[in-house]
């Protein structure tokens, strides 16, 4: 039995302002990191500074910058056939595909997105990336007046979700946001096989990189 991914529906799941969570199988952890880090809009240097706990993470970007969102550093991790990276500090905006994006060279690469306390408010997103290519996006509380509204992406991909999100019931107007939050991720849980070690990455130490200016 493993933790899966729906627990990243809870109010602050991992630190304040939401989470940002890469997830990929077959690749060494501080390997994903590092592609994770190409594709920042700035040229960031990735420096290993051992294993913090996230609230470690927080404390030592506030100490150096001040804020805890002015700097950004990404812990990772391992779990069965799983890598995953976790964002910290101010990576809202920060990150895109660039000209060397995570899932070059065959990877496939699962992201989760939530910008909680964005004021618009942006709904959750995902988006699996396999070779270069969209294989799938949507966003998590399925609200048409945002991108992504229903997924998209490779057809065969996109019709095998859209199936399982229709036999959970989705989309339901009358659900609430977070409910409706919780149902998708559980739908990309069973689909994808997706899962985060929860008690690790809350409570323990984690190989953590940061990311320093030019």
């Amino acid at each position: 039995m493993t933790d899966g991914i729906a627990w990243l529906a809870e109010p602050q799941s991992i630190a304040w302002g939401g989470y940002s969570v890469v997830i990929a199988p077959d690749l060494e952890s501080e390997s994903l990191a590092r592609r994770v880090a190409e594709t920042a809009h700035r040229p960031y240097r990735p420096r290993a500074i051992g294993e913090l706990t996230g609230r470690q993470v927080q404390d030592l970007l506030e100490g150096l910058y001040g804020e805890v969102l002015d700097g950004i550093a990404l812990r990772h991790g391992e779990v069965d056939e799983w890598s995953y990276v976790i964002k910290y500090g101010g990576w809202q905006g920060e990150f895109g595909t660039g000209t060397r994006p995570v899932d070059r060279g065959g990877l496939h690469v699962h992201h989760l997105e939530y910008e909680e306390e964005n004021g618009k408010p942006v709904p959750p997103s995902f988006a699996y990336r396999h070779d270069e290519n969209l294989m799938c996006a949507f966003n998590l509380h399925l609200d048409g007046t945002w991108g992504y509204g229903s997924p998209e992406g490779d057809p065969k991909v996109v019709a095998a979700v859209q199936q399982r999100l229709t036999a959970a019931g989705l989309p339901d107007d009358d659900l609430e946001h977070r409910a409706v939050h919780r149902a998708c991720l559980e739908v990309l849980q069973q689909h994808f096989g997706l899962t985060l070690p929860r008690e690790r990455i809350l409570e323990d130490t984690l190989p953590t990189l940061l990311l320093t200016g030019p």
